[in-house]
């Protein structure tokens, strides 16, 4: 997949405004086929497909102006990391061009324990929207019975939650992250010429979006590629620092290694420090991450990854934008899945302006 042009982001920006990612169940719409913009993302699932929906009388909430409201945001990680910069920055300017007067934001700084506390304390605060970024996906059960008791509809955005939709939660934004896995694995096929040995640096445990870019990225090499034999799997947590240290391990015991797949752009890039440090050249060791962080778009210029599959954090408009069309009265369907782009050697100069 590769990026539009300008007239047709243009046209795929136009599509997102007048289409319905969460419209009525029974008058399901085509989502266009297109990847997403410079902040902005684009619906890929029909919402018709997309599964189970939920409306405002089957939750069983009440309505409310969402602009008087009390909104409440969940961040998971501490802001280091360019997507969660910019994830957190998409729903605060969201939320002041809506004219949404109260927005309580926390930040449980990689700790679930205080992700929990965080948004028990905006429970208790009043808010009347959450839209809460995952640390894990399981062990939300105390957040959820709390919530429900009061009708407050939860978005997940980026990772999902273990849990029912419309009876725990309203409904997940985000990308389908096995296939980004997929894609990752093709441009790795691509890189090497389908042979070789590849380390995987896995990212957190506990969450959806790593087993699913692992299992993406497997399920792909063996069924397209099996002469790449995967050698090598360690977290590296999503974070930078980790992602060299395991990726300087990775070159004493492996050092015959060819690719290395980073399940984000942190960890990629942490592998690159390594690599330098131990006196490659660009390119000696293909990389494909995933994430589209400006950093990592300007390694694919200066050489040192591969490729890179975009994972869109600008989830403020849509995110917003859902919840609207629920105290409308719509039905939202269980998942709203976005297309995201890559970036490669074709594209990344011109499209550093577009990344995050």
């Amino acid at each position: 997949m590769r990026p539009p042009t300008m007239k047709a982001a243009g046209l795929a920006l136009a599509a997102l405004l007048t289409l319905s990612a969460c419209a009525k169940a029974e008058e399901p719409v085509a989502a266009p086929a297109a990847t997403s913009t410079a902040g902005q993302q684009v619906v890929q699932t029909p919402a018709g497909d997309a599964g189970p929906t939920c409306t405002l009388e089957q939750f069983g909430g009440e309505k409310f102006d969402l602009k008087t409201a009390v909104v409440g945001f969940s961040q998971s990680e501490k802001e280091a990391n360019p997507f969660r910069i910019a994830e957190t920055q998409s729903i605060r300017d969201e939320a002041a061009k809506l004219g949404i007067t109260e927005l309580k934001v926390t930040n449980a700084q990689s700790q679930f324990s205080k992700q929990i506390t965080d948004v028990q304390q905006l429970i208790a605060q009043g808010v009347q929207l959450l839209v809460i970024a995952p640390l894990n996906s399981d062990g939300w059960e105390p957040v959820l019975q709390q919530a429900a008791e009061k009708k407050i509809p939860i978005i997940t955005v980026d990772r999902q939650i273990n849990a029912k939709p419309c009876d725990d939660y309203l409904t997940f934004i985000g990308s389908d992250f096995y296939e980004q896995g997929k894609r990752a694995a093709d441009r790795m096929i691509e890189a090497l010429g389908g042979k070789g040995k590849v380390a995987i640096l896995l990212g957190s445990p506990g969450n959806n979006v790593t087993t699913e870019r692992t299992n993406g990225f497997k399920d792909r090499v063996k069924e397209q590629a099996p002469e790449i034999e995967i050698s090598f799997e360690q977290t590296g947590e999503f974070a930078r620092e980790k992602g060299q240290q395991v990726t300087e391990q990775l070159i004493q015991s492996n050092p015959d290694i060819n690719g290395i797949y980073a399940e984000n752009d942190e960890m990629a890039l942490g592998a690159v420090t390594a690599l330098k440090g131990a006196g490659k050249e660009p390119g000696d060791i293909k990389i494909v991450s995933v994430d589209g962080t400006r950093s990592a778009v300007q390694a694919i210029v200066d050489g040192w990854l591969y490729a890179v599959i975009e994972s869109n954090p600008r989830f403020g408009p849509l995110a917003f934008q859902t919840a609207q069309r629920f105290l409308d009265g719509e039905a939202i369907p269980d998942k709203v899945i976005i297309s995201d782009r890559d970036y490669d050697a074709s594209n990344a100069q011109d499209s550093l302006g577009e990344a995050y």
